[in-house]
């Protein structure tokens, strides 16, 4: 089994059925390219294997652990949701980073926001084994949980900010960790967007377009940058209509048109000898588009 196996996504929204059975697989290290018209179900499908979206249908395996099964969906299933998030990093192509937050802040949130709650389960289970204790000993006791938690709170933080700034140096940024969204190009916010979605160590880092706000000469510094992800053996997923992005760097391509998956192949058989009359006529129009 493939690092990654989809088997039989599909999204309605409505009458309207966006994913009609995708199904695919990439190993680890691999870089999936998803190309396609507007409208095909690419960010559809994205947003479905990050969990904004909950499939109608399918089953989604991780490494060999079923992580999602829609047949299987009930009230446990869906609280699980925000866990099962953590194995998918998103950038997005109009980048989201909260304006309020510095460039350091934006990158550190998430993995501040989950260490706390993670602290909190660590306080309430060493809070419950003072109810085992006699009054002497609970009180030594406590004493020796506030030094723990402390040293916990310590090397959490010690951690986040010392993986912030090796992504910040990863993506040519750490002179700017101290700036506001704000006082940063399109480019320089899309490489945090990148640094933040690296933060958490996601399985899969996917990308929704992100250089489609960019304009041309700020699109080769985010795409070198994702270039750099691979040589990391870094496992991406990218939407893009970057063509020759798609052909240099990825390792599998998928074409998407209303809602299915048109062709699959390597970039070689997919950009040089497509079968679909539909490929065909995507590619022609897009290399129009770049003369």
């Amino acid at each position: 089994m493939a690092f990654l196996e989809i088997k039989n996504y599909r999204k309605n929204f409505g009458e309207n059925e966006v994913l009609k059975g995708i199904s695919f697989g990439l190993e680890k290290g691999q870089v999936l390219a998803v190309i396609g018209s507007s409208g095909g179900g690419k960010t559809t499908l994205l947003r479905c294997l990050n969990f904004l979206e909950i499939p109608d249908a399918g089953e989604l395996y991780l490494n060999g652990e079923k992580l999602f099964d829609a047949a299987e969906l009930g009230k446990k299933a869906v609280k699980d949701i925000r866990k099962k998030r953590l194995h998918f990093g998103l950038v997005f192509q109009s980048f989201n980073l909260f304006p309020q937050y510095t460039v350091f802040q934006n990158i550190t949130l998430a993995q501040n926001l989950l260490d706390k709650e993670n602290f909190k389960n660590q306080k309430k289970e060493l809070r419950a084994s003072l109810k085992e204790c006699g009054p002497d000993e609970r009180k030594e006791k406590k004493e020796e949980q506030k030094r723990v938690l402390q040293e916990i709170r310590s090397t959490q933080k010690a951690r986040a900010e010392e993986k912030a700034n090796s992504l910040l140096d990863r993506v040519g940024l750490t002179e700017k960790r101290n700036a506001y969204p704000y006082e940063l190009s399109g480019g320089q916010q899309q490489r945090v967007a990148i640094a933040r979605a690296l933060a958490l160590n996601p399985d899969i880092l996917c990308f929704d377009e992100p250089t489609s706000a960019l304009d041309p000469e700020l699109t080769g510094e985010v795409l070198k940058v994702i270039k750099g992800l691979k040589s990391s053996d870094s496992t991406m997923i990218v939407v893009t209509h970057e063509m020759e992005f798609a052909r240099n760097v990825a390792d599998l391509v998928i074409f998407m048109a209303d809602g299915v998956i048109e062709e699959m192949g390597t970039p070689a058989e997919v950009f040089d000898f497509p079968k679909s009359d539909k490929t065909r006529a995507f590619l022609q129009k897009s290399l129009e588009q770049t003369l």
